[in-house]
């Protein structure tokens, strides 16, 4: 029997859980993980991968994209909305180097009242929004140098591609910049991104080269499908399939208590997503342009940050 929905995130959760092999990480916590799976989401019916096995924070998970597409690196933004999911890695950061022991609710007040402040400890780098919005572009000079040049907008340049040319086999965008790895808090985990138009749908691919399936999936796979929808109302398109592929599949040790009572529960109807209105562009989305119906999820998980 082939799986379908929020069931093969189940099945994959337990596969990770029940048979990963143990490894070490960056964080100390320590995982389990698989490598290499694929999942599939259709779509054309209106519906979005948005897990009823526990309630995903999706206002959250579209302020976050928003975000993305504003290109956006600082977390006041964020922090101003009341997100928080971008938060641990610069107060991680502020808590080494100024030796004080501030929570995040502390830190959140400081960031949001003082700019300077924010600023410099609310940075995170050149991630996401930054190389889709403003990947650094160099020029050549006349002795063979090179110098900077005006940084490339990658998601213009897809949605331009995606109206002018839909059969182009280059509708990609990535945020895997080598060279600004080491100054992003976080590399791109969900990092590359391409689509596919046939008979007037629009599909997509995601590549993710780490996902916490615990934490992380429930917003990359939600915001992916959200980013699919943006798209094709921007260029007058329906909806198609997207694909997941996931490399490193983990889950943190300390998330058992999760892992345990969501494959518990029993899946509901996925919800639907409909637009408010069609904006001018895909940098002109507001929140309360995505209306989300039928969501009756299981009561949330909550689980520790793996910083």
């Amino acid at each position: 029997m082939t799986l379908t929905g929020e069931a093969q995130y189940l099945d994959l959760l337990q596969r990770v859980w029940r048979t990963g092999v143990a490894r070490g990480d960056r964080t100390g916590t320590g995982t389990r993980a698989l490598f290499g799976e694929m999942l599939k989401f259709d779509l054309s019916d209106g519906t979005v991968p948005l897990l009823t096995t526990k309630r995903v924070f999706w206002k959250s998970a579209i302020r976050e994209l928003i975000w993305f597409l504003n290109g956006e690196s600082n977390i006041r933004p964020l922090v101003e909305q009341g997100v928080h999911i971008w938060t641990d890695w610069p107060l991680d950061a502020y808590r080494k180097a100024s030796g004080e022991a501030i929570s995040r609710d502390e830190f959140e007040a400081r960031i949001m009242a003082d700019a300077d402040f924010a600023a410099r400890w609310g940075e995170l780098g050149p991630v996401y929004g930054v190389q889709w919005r403003r990947w650094p572009r160099f020029a050549a000079n006349e002795d063979g140098s090179y110098r900077a040049d005006t940084p490339f907008d990658q998601l213009a340049a897809l949605v331009d591609g995606l109206k002018r040319n839909p059969n182009s086999r280059r509708h990609i965008f990535t945020g895997w910049n080598v060279p600004y790895l080491d100054q992003m808090a976080l590399p791109p985990c969900h990092m590359t991104y391409q689509y596919f138009v046939a008979d007037g749908r629009l599909s997509g691919i995601l590549y993710q080269r780490s996902c916490d399936l615990g934490l992380g999936f429930p917003f990359n796979i939600f915001e992916a499908a959200v980013l699919i929808r943006m798209l094709a109302q921007q260029c007058g398109l329906e909806p198609g399939m997207l694909t997941w592929m996931g490399a490193d599949c983990h889950v943190y040790e300390n998330h058992e208590h999760l892992v345990t009572e969501q494959l518990r529960r029993s899946t509901r109807p996925l919800p639907r997503l409909d637009f408010a209105r069609q904006p001018a562009d895909l940098f002109s989305y507001a929140l309360e342009d995505f209306v989300i119906t039928g969501y009756d999820p299981h009561p949330h998980i909550a689980a520790p940050v793996a910083v």
